[in-house]
């Protein structure tokens, strides 16, 4: 989304009834919207009806902190219409979380200073001082709450503060090697996005590509997903493989298998960014 456009995007879902997709386009029509892009899936198990719609508000009618009103009063209560509205002007505001591996920390920060997200990063939170001068050399402010087993409760609490006060709508967990509570989640329902380093479901514990390594595995991979209390187990967003041979040792395993996780993660931080998932039930619409 970029942001020097005018425009709305509406995510929804509900109930699938023949005429949904009439009804919503013929609201934004009759108020002078211009729609620029719909995409829509149904789920005919389920019989739920999910969409995206992006439109111009150059010359809607209905005053922007008007429009989720309206939209509420006149469809969502008759249809049972679970949605969200974004605006292009507002740019989301991304928190970084890192411990001591740097690779996803590096390519977000490349993309972001690339000017390729409409997004802000305020600030690096980390367990570890070690990437701070990374933090320094692209101008953002890094802090560092060192976490064991007595203080977490306390520096969570302390980390949710420093967040609110940022203004922060979504975190991502750039290789954190903490485990976030459930308390600290519940702030941010599919709003905090993580890298895992493997095709899940996957080779458990510390080792999983020497694990692969030893099994002889032909592909290894990587997952990012929305953080839920469920360790590993939250809606996936994106995932990616790259093919290996017995040649390949441990180490180009590794190195494979972080490049893949830069690529895994910011696709899925793009697609985050972009307002164009859409969570439902522990699973994610990507559009």
């Amino acid at each position: 989304m970029k942001g020097n456009d005018n425009t709305a995007v509406l995510l929804m879902h509900c109930p699938d009834r023949p005429g949904i997709l009439a009804v919503v386009t013929e609201f934004i029509n009759q108020h002078k919207g211009n729609i620029l892009y719909l995409d829509q899936y149904v789920n005919r198990e389920e019989k739920v009806f999910f969409m995206r719609v992006k439109w111009e508000l150059d010359e809607f009618q209905i005053p922007k902190e008007k429009i989720g009103e309206y939209f509420e009063t006149l469809i969502a209560s008759r249809f049972a219409v679970v949605f969200r509205l974004y605006f292009s002007d507002i740019k989301p505001r991304m928190a970084i979380f890192v411990s001591k591996m740097s690779h996803c920390l590096y390519d977000l920060l490349a993309r972001y200073a690339a000017g390729e997200w409409h997004v802000e990063i305020p600030l690096i939170i980390s367990n570890h001082p070690d990437m701070e001068a990374v933090a320094n050399r692209f101008g953002i402010e890094y802090h560092v709450f060192p976490i064991t087993k007595e203080n977490k409760k306390e520096q969570e609490s302390l980390q949710l503060e420093l967040l609110k006060k940022n203004s922060i709508t979504f975190c991502v967990l750039a290789r954190y090697m903490q485990v976030l509570s459930a308390d600290f989640i519940t702030h941010y329902p599919d709003r905090v996005i993580n890298i895992h380093h493997s095709f899940l479901p996957a080779f458990a514990g510390a080792k999983p590509y020497h694990a692969a390594h030893e099994r002889g595995v032909k592909v290894i991979g990587a997952t990012s997903h929305y953080v839920t209390s469920d360790l590993d187990a939250g809606p996936i967003i994106d995932q990616d493989v790259t093919h290996i041979s017995h040649k390949d040792t441990v180490e180009e395993l590794i190195k494979k298998g972080r490049d893949l996780e830069k690529i895994v993660l910011s696709h899925a931080v793009e697609k985050h960014i972009e307002r164009k998932i859409l969570a439902y039930k522990n699973r994610t619409v990507v559009f």
